[in-house]
């Protein structure tokens, strides 16, 4: 297990050109170059350890920064967002979490992301590019319990939605914080709104509290009208 601020490369086995040889043997490479990928990925998933408590889905922690005064259409999002390290049960998770800085202690514009694994925090993740999310800004000093209460509900199942939750992000900003869950499909309301009273549930928000539910295609929509003005993808 990994707990580094880089992200996974792939396994490139370097051979891509089958113009030499059989056609009957060109054939048997490429089975075997196809299991060997196959393979590959098995090894990558990360497992629960001897006597650890299992997760019901794996998960992965990404982290991002942009540096503030740069307009974001100068960098790739993409290119800027880090894998920190994969888990597959609650022993593994607080080994993580454990090492990582609280929301509330990061500086700039920073973000921590938290989603299944094989689901990129991108709206274009096939995943993701049909969904929406909840957002709720939040005043300083509320982002670290925030953070905590929902990966811990979301981690623990209790949103109650089946496969629906693809990931939260909390993004910290000068003013303000932003606290976002992210699921699969926003046509479904009553799954979104089940995930709303869970959140208003677990975060302990007073009646009042402002949530804004956005579909990603929205959010496509308004970076394409204003790509100079967008802080960080994820804050829309």
């Amino acid at each position: 297990m990994n707990n580094k601020f880089d992200a996974l490369k792939d396994d490139d086995s370097g051979d891509h050109d089958q113009d030499q040889g059989s056609p009957k043997d060109s054939e048997k490479e490429k089975i075997e170059d196809e299991d060997k990928d196959q393979n590959s990925t098995r090894k990558k998933m990360v497992v629960p350890g001897a006597g650890e408590h299992p997760l019901q889905y794996n998960y992965t922690f990404w982290y991002s920064r942009r540096t503030p005064g740069r307009p974001a259409s100068t960098q790739s999002y993409e290119q800027n967002i880090k894998q920190i390290g994969s888990f597959a049960s609650v022993e593994q998770f607080w080994r993580f979490y454990s090492h990582m800085i609280r929301p509330g202690d990061l500086t700039g514009h920073s973000d921590f992301h938290l989603f299944k694994e094989g689901i990129k925090p991108m709206w274009e993740d096939d995943a993701n590019k049909m969904g929406g999310k909840w957002i709720i800004r939040l005043r300083k000093g509320l982002a670290s319990r925030c953070w905590e209460n929902l990966i811990l509900a979301m981690l623990g199942e209790q949103f109650m939605v089946g496969e629906e939750i693809c990931g939260a992000v909390v993004s910290v900003r000068f003013q303000e914080d932003i606290i976002s869950i992210w699921n699969k499909t926003a046509s479904d309301q009553a799954t979104t709104a089940r995930i709303r009273d869970t959140l208003r549930r677990v975060l302990n928000l007073p009646p009042n509290t402002i949530m804004e539910y956005k579909t990603h295609t929205d959010s496509i929509k308004y970076v394409c009208r204003h790509p100079f003005f967008i802080s960080s993808p994820l804050s829309l």
